[in-house]
This record gives C-alpha cells, sequence and structure tokens, in this order.
C-alpha cells in the first residue's frame, strides 16, 4: 500500500510496463526505474523490509510520476535515457556509474553495437562511437533486448571477405556483411533503424517502414513490400518476455519454491492420422528459449492416435535421463486430462513438479490454463502467460518440424 502523502500521478498506478520517476519534496528525481507492472512495481517499495539505501530512499519519496509504455524493451530503453538526463542519486548509489553497462555504436565501414563498461567509456574518447546509449541498470535485459530486436532490425557483428556466411545469417539475422551481400550504403540504413529504435524512436520507425512497404507495393516489388509488412507487425507485437528478468521485478507475484525464470520444460505431441508419432521438449531459462537443451522423442509403444498416451510415455521416458536437470515448471500442449494423465506419471517416478496445461479450444484460439497447483501459483502462471504461450508455440513448432522429417524419412523408405 502507498501511503497516502505520496502524490501519484493522476491518482493511480496503471498494471502495464512503463517507467516511474520518484520525486522529493523539491520536485528532484531522486529515482528512476522501470518495470513490467507500474502498479506491483513501485507498491513493492513501500511493502517489506529493503536495504539501507531503499529504506532511506522511500522516506524522501513526495510524488511519482510514471510514463506508460507498450513493452518492456522500451520501458527498458527510456529508463536508460531517463537516467543519463536526469543522473538521480539512488540511480548512482545504487552502483559505481564506470560499471554501468552501455551499448555503443562503433564508426567503422559496418558499424557494430557492442557493450562496455562506463570505465572503458571513459577511458576511451566517447567521440570515436557513433552513438552511444546508457547507462543500463541490467546487462541481461539490455542483451535480451539486443537479441529480440535483432529478429526485426537484423545487424551485423562481422567483418565483409569471408567465404562462408555466419550462423546469424542463415537465421536471417545477418543481413550478409560477412559474404559481402549487402552493400556499405544499404547496411548504414540497418544501422540508422537500429539507432532510430534506442532512441525510443520506434512510432517513426513504423511510419517510415509503412511508407517503404506502400512505396514497394506501388513499384510492383512485392517481396521487399512483404518485408516491410513483416517488420511493421514485428515491431507492433514486439514478444519481450525474456526482457522481464528477476532483478528487474523483485516482491511481484512470485512463489518462494517456484522460479518462473528457471527451466520450464514444454511438450507437445505431433501426428497424421496416428502415424509418425513424435513428441518434443523445449526448455526456456530466464524467460528466454534454450535450444542446446530441446530433446526430441519417436513415440514408441503407443499405436494409433492417443496423444495422452503419446505424452505419458514422452514424460515417463524424460525423467529415465538422471542428468538433465530438474524442471521447475513443465508445461503441456493440453487441458484437464492430458494433465492428470501427465500427473499420474509424475507420481509413478516420484516427481513433484508444479505442472500447467494449456488448452487452445475447440477453435484452437484460447490459451485456457489448467493447473490443480496452488492459487498462489495459478496466479504467477496468469501473471506470465505470454511467457508460458511463447513456450507451448515453441514446443509445438519443434514437434511439427520433427515430425515433418520423419515422415520424410520413412516415404523415402530410409
Amino acid at each position: 500500500m502507498i501511503p497516502k502523502n505520496v502524490k501519484i500521478k493522476n491518482g493511480v498506478l496503471p498494471d502495464t510496463p512503463g517507467v516511474y520517476l520518484m520525486k522529493n519534496e523539491k520536485g528532484k528525481v531522486i529515482y528512476v526505474g522501470k518495470a513490467t507492472s507500474l502498479v506491483r512495481r513501485v507498491s513493492s517499495y513501500f511493502q517489506g523490509p529493503h536495504d539501507a539505501r531503499i529504506e532511506k530512499m522511500v522516506h524522501e519519496i513526495c510524488s511519482i510520476e510514471y510514463i506508460q509504455k507498450p513493452t518492456a524493451i522500451e520501458a527498458l530503453i527510456l529508463e536508460a535515457n531517463l537516467i543519463k538526463f536526469y543522473f538521480p542519486p539512488y540511480n548512482i548509489l545504487a552502483k559505481d556509474n564506470k560499471s554501468f553497462l552501455y551499448l555503443v555504436i562503433t564508426n567503422e565501414d559496418f558499424p557494430k553495437p557492442l557493450f562496455i563498461r562506463g570505465t572503458e567509456l571513459e577511458e576511451g574518447n566517447i567521440k570515436k562511437y557513433k552513438a552511444v546509449f546508457g547507462p543500463y541498470t541490467s546487462g541481461p535485459s539490455l542483451r535480451s533486448a539486443l537479441e529480440i530486436i535483432r529478429k526485426i532490425i537484423p545487424w551485423s557483428t562481422c567483418n565483409p571477405g569471408s567465404k562462408h556466411a555466419c550462423f546469424y545469417f542463415h537465421l536471417k539475422q545477418c543481413p550478409g556483411v560477412c559474404i559481402g551481400a549487402i552493400a556499405k550504403k544499404e547496411y548504414a540504413k540497418v544501422i540508422r533503424d537500429l539507432i532510430k529504435f534506442f532512441e525510443g524512436k520506434k512510432d517513426f520507425l513504423l511510419k517510415q517502414y509503412t511508407r517503404d512497404m506502400k512505396k514497394a507495393s506501388k513499384e510492383k516489388r512485392f517481396e521487399d513490400a512483404a518485408g516491410f509488412r513483416n517488420r511493421i507487425f514485428s515491431l507492433e507485437h514486439i514478444q519481450d518476455i525474456a526482457v522481464i528478468r528477476k532483478e528487474d521485478i523483485q516482491n511481484n507475484i512470485s512463489h518462494p519454491a517456484v522460479n518462473i525464470f528457471g527451466r520450464i520444460e514444454g511438450y507437445d505431441i505431433s501426428h497424421i492420422s496416428g502415424t509418425s508419432t513424435v513428441a518434443s521438449m523445449v526448455v526456456f531459462e530466464n524467460g528466454a528459449p534454450a535450444k542446446q537443451e530441446y530433446r526430441k522423442f519417436r513415440i514408441r509403444t503407443v499405436v494409433g492416435s492417443n496423444d495422452i498416451a503419446s505424452m505419458q510415455e514422452t514424460i515417463r521416458r524424460r525423467f529415465t535421463h538422471t542428468e538433465w536437470r530438474k524442471p521447475d515448471i513443465i508445461l503441456i500442449d493440453g487441458g484437464l486430462q492430458q494433465v492428470h494423465a501427465v500427473q499420474c506419471i509424475l507420481k509413478e517416478v516420484h516427481m513433484s513438479i508444479p505442472l500447467v496445461g494449456l488448452a487452445k479450444g475447440p477453435d484452437r484460439k484460447r490459451n485456457d490454463l489448467i493447473s490443480e497447483d496452488t492459487r498462489e501459483l495459478r496466479d504467477m502462471y496468469k501473471t506470465y502467460l505470454p511467457l508460458l504461450i511463447q513456450v507451448r508455440d515453441e514446443a509445438h513448432r519443434f514437434a511439427i518440424t520433427y515430425h515433418r522429417k520423419v515422415r520424410l524419412k520413412k516415404m523415402l523408405g530410409e
């Protein structure tokens, strides 16, 4: 509960992402922070014990303002820009300014985004960089944000002159600087867009891409038009759950025994009319895919179309692998019957693990949470539903991809 003597902008804090500015009695900004839920994060400062620095700060707070943002990434960027502008004392006391992380864009023929510490920035010449962003309070969050944006604005860390394309080129996250697939002038536009985004000018980019899309369509460059259309959609629907780190959401809805940012294992079954049935296991850690941990299963004991029995076989076989780390949460694509079936297997293998199902419904468009865990856990699942949907969808994608490979091998008689 926020004390009544603390003045809140518009009298209420919204349950949305954004940045909050805490001010003292003189109206000076003493702290800037980001949040995925402004009301929960700000309220947490006035609940429970804190370290001496936070306790001292809370006693000085007289008013709180906030700026809402559509995504956690945009809140992260705005937080850094406001810290740089206001230089709030309690942000600086939290960490020696020299140890803050900065994002810089190098000034070369094919510029690169790099992370550097404040010490490196002071020792070097700031003018040698094309752009400098920061300070950022959370290094992991910044890295996650940059990786997400790379899927929309594919930048490069390569040097030209390679005989072979880099790994990211095959993922369509590098425009091909390494193999000379993009000219210096065209790559400059990519870096311009990356800079605009980290300046907090997403709306500018959306308008620019819309103009480019219409122009390409008018000139019958339909492939280019489709590329701009996809980029617009991705910017408007940023899936940035990976940016929500534990350090950003202290004291928010959680459960002492369960870490939503630990290891989540997601499972799905794929087949056509009961043939070539396979299962997928995907793993998310820190809110992001850990692809090196993915596993796939050929169903051995189930004949015909039986998703429940196939899921039971998968879970049973998974827990024969004692060398794999125990998950913090298991997520399955299915409803109450599937959840009950998996619970039976967990009891059989003597495992007590939080279990949640995501049912799509008859129209395949719903995301109904199925769980018999505690109310606290169910509340946490609801809070992080976008993350759970992302895990479920990735398990579905991985299962279908594997199923297609199995079917193709079968058709070829391999």
